[in-house]
C-alpha cells in the first residue's frame, strides 16, 4: 500500500492506493499531476528523517509528501 500525503494549513490529507491497481495508480498519478501542477512540491522518504524532492510520479514510491507553495506576507 502507498500513501500520497497532502499538507495543508490545519495538516495533512492521506490518499493512499495499492500500486497493483492500475485504476487506482493512475488516480494517484492525477493526483500528482494536479497538485504539482498548482504549485505543490512533491518529495518522497529515502532514509529516516530524509527525503529527496521528485518531478515525475513514482508509482513504486511507498509514501510521496506534497508541501504548499510558500506564502510571503
Amino acid at each position: 500500500m502507498a500513501v500520497q500525503i497532502v499538507m495543508d494549513p490545519i495538516g495533512d490529507t492521506r490518499h493512499e492506493f495499492t500500486t497493483g491497481d492500475a485504476t487506482a495508480v493512475a488516480r494517484a498519478e492525477h493526483r500528482f499531476k494536479q497538485l504539482t501542477g498548482t504549485g505543490f512540491t512533491a518529495a518522497v522518504r529515502t532514509a529516516e528523517g530524509h527525503s529527496k524532492r521528485i518531478r515525475d510520479f513514482d508509482p513504486a514510491a511507498e509514501e510521496t509528501i506534497f508541501f504548499p507553495r510558500l506564502q510571503g506576507g
